[in-house]
């Protein structure tokens, strides 16, 4: 008997489960992006936070599912902590709305008209409407329609599947005198948090809590404490899904728990505080499918009434929870220095942008030297930092492209407009850098992925090359950072013997391939690793070409490069000759002659 009743439980959880997924899922289909575009762009203010999360909650029937998709929202700089914050609010709001849906499934009749409106009858319409759109219906957007029907339906059989589970419990004197046992407010929240934990949804909690009502056996006394433990343990998904996410996506998940856990403390303190004095009467009070219902959603709007005043609170604690280090600091003070106030005063805007681009400078040249040090020794940290960095870099461009084409609808001089120009030019070359660094670190991953080793000789060509590769990273990032126009006019000779050092390796290497001292598969890997450090070099070139341009009438890179080509002066030959000494490999004297010739 026992056996029996626990395997039917769970057969309808496992079924109402299924509906639920199956429902939300064709929901999300139907509305398409269109609820992520809403959530995104209508957040502004705190109160249009809650209703947008508590709309788009009540849709998709799944507070877990709008966090979980905040989060990302959040992880990836879309959207401030500030803005989530009243979402999450909404989302707890929104959740209750399932408990009411449920409580379709308690229509019951004999005859007439309430045999029409019963459970049994309502099922089975939407499940046959719903299985002829999934199967017969070719349009898409009817299909979808059909999953929603037809999870419907299945949520409905899953409530009706438990709820006949339980119901000859009623007059079983053990399972009473357990259910009393939960009047207790700590066992109370305990359970709600345990069985909410380990059924990953609210909902499905809140269902199964109306199901046991209809024993008659869930006074008011046992259904509080539940339903308050119930929404701490719905955030067990959603900090599992800020696993792997970067701190702010962290934040944004610990709002969720921080919301139902002040909600349970607080009305836990303030109702059984007036509780011990007056003594309310409806403590014993039996509860039904619709009394959960609305206990569920009154102590939820309750809570979120109590807490949106402190949002701004909340927001910070979550910072002093999660704190950033020195560095994001550091990176965060750099994207608040692109304030919109500035815009009305270019000259202004223009130092801000220098600065941050400075940040996004010396972050790409810090990645890359990290993405080079990959090679040497491979590092599955090192090789995750430089995918985070190079996330950074990309919102690095992202957030000055914006601001700087602001700035170019505002009234400038002459010379501001052609700073901000070069800006523009230059932000793009140090995104490049952040992207050459990606693919540096990826070949590194798969030598080491693969067993694959360089040769001696190889090794030694790529130490001279890195050496000289770094020295034009570090003038660059300097030269742009001080505005040291002649530190810049040093990296073009250096870029052009690089270059030539590229070249001379890939003859090298395709000796060594035709005497057999290296093979086919370290061929690929090392030519990957000459091409990305020659184009470093060459972004490298263009930010100083830039810098010394915009000195000059216009700014045109390639009109530039080709004059310091035909003039080759004599500080120009000096510097290459220099540069060709410090970073000559062996067997290179035959071409340094000729680059001295030419």
């Amino acid at each position: 008997m026992g056996i029996t009743i626990i395997l039917s439980l769970l057969s309808g959880v496992a079924l109402f489960l299924f509906g639920m997924s199956l429902m939300g899922d064709g929901l999300k289909k139907v509305a398409g992006n269109k609820l992520e575009l809403i959530l995104y762009k209508l957040t502004n203010t705190p109160i249009k936070g809650v209703l947008l999360g508590a709309v788009v909650t009540a849709i998709i029937q799944s507070s877990s599912a709008t966090t979980v998709m905040v989060v990302g929202f959040v992880n990836s700089g879309m959207m401030k902590v500030a803005q989530a914050i009243g979402i999450i609010m909404g989302a707890n709001i929104g959740t209750s709305i399932t408990g009411w849906i449920l409580c379709l499934s308690y229509i019951d009749g004999s005859s007439g008209i309430a045999q029409l409106l019963s459970t049994a009858t309502i099922s089975a319409l939407v499940a046959i409407i719903g299985i002829i759109f999934k199967m017969f219906v070719k349009k898409a957007s009817y299909k979808n329609v059909g999953d929603i029907m037809l999870g419907f339906a299945i949520l409905m059989v899953g409530m009706q599947t438990m709820s006949g589970a339980v119901s000859p419990l009623k007059d079983n004197p053990h399972f009473v005198k357990m259910l009393t046992m939960f009047s207790n407010p700590a066992a109370g929240i305990l359970a709600g948090i345990l069985f909410t934990a380990v059924l990953q949804s609210a909902s499905a909690s809140v269902g199964i809590l109306q199901a046991l009502s209809v024993t008659g056996s869930i006074s008011f006394a046992t259904a509080l404490p539940i339903t308050m433990g119930i929404g701490v343990g719905a955030a067990c998904p959603v900090l599992l899904s800020s696993i792997g996410t970067n701190k702010n996506g962290k934040r944004t998940a610990l709002i969720y728990l921080l919301n139902d856990l002040f909600g349970m403390i607080f009305w836990s303190i303030v109702f059984y505080s007036v509780n011990a004095f007056v003594h309310f009467k409806f403590m014993d009070a039996t509860m039904s499918p619709v009394l959960i219902a609305l206990l569920n959603t009154v102590f939820r709007v309750a809570t979120i009434v109590v807490l949106l005043p402190f949002i701004r609170l909340i927001e910070k604690l979550v910072f002093v929870l999660v704190k950033d280090s020195p560095e994001e600091m550091e990176e965060q003070a750099d994207f608040d220095l692109l304030e919109e106030r500035f815009l009305a005063y270019p000259a202004l805007a223009i130092t801000q942008s220098h600065t941050a681009i400075n940040g996004m400078a010396k972050k790409a040249r810090k990645n890359i030297l990290r993405a080079m040090g990959l090679l040497e020794k491979f590092s599955q940290e090192k090789y995750a930092k430089v995918q985070e960095k190079e996330n950074l870099i990309d919102k690095y461009e992202d957030k000055l492209g914006t601001y700087l084409i602001q700035l170019t609808a505002q009234e400038m001089t002459v010379q501001q407009t052609k700073q901000v120009s070069v800006f523009l030019h230059t932000i793009g070359d140090f995104e490049r850098l952040g992207d050459h660094a990606l693919n540096l670190s990826r070949v590194a991953a798969d030598l080491n992925e693969k067993k694959i080793s360089f040769s001696e000789e190889a090794k030694e060509e790529l130490d001279v090359l890195n050496d000289a590769v770094k020295e034009i990273l570090s003038m660059t990032v300097t030269s742009f950072v001080n505005d040291d126009l002649e530190l810049a006019s040093k990296v073009e000779p250096l870029r052009e013997w690089i270059s030539i050092l590229c070249n001379e390796c890939k003859l090298d290497h395709v000796t060594r391939l035709r005497v057999g001292k290296c093979e086919m598969k370290q061929g690929f890997a090392f030519n990957d690793v000459l091409t990305n450090l020659e184009r470093i070099a060459a972004h490298c070139s263009n930010v100083a070409v830039a810098m010394i341009e915009i000195e000059a009438a216009d700014f045109d890179t390639h009109e530039y490069l080709k004059s310091m080509k035909d003039l080759k002066n004599e500080e120009y030959h000096r510097l290459f000759e220099e540069y060709s000494l410090k970073y000559a490999i062996n067997g290179f004297k035959k071409n340094k002659k000729q680059a001295k010739n030419k």
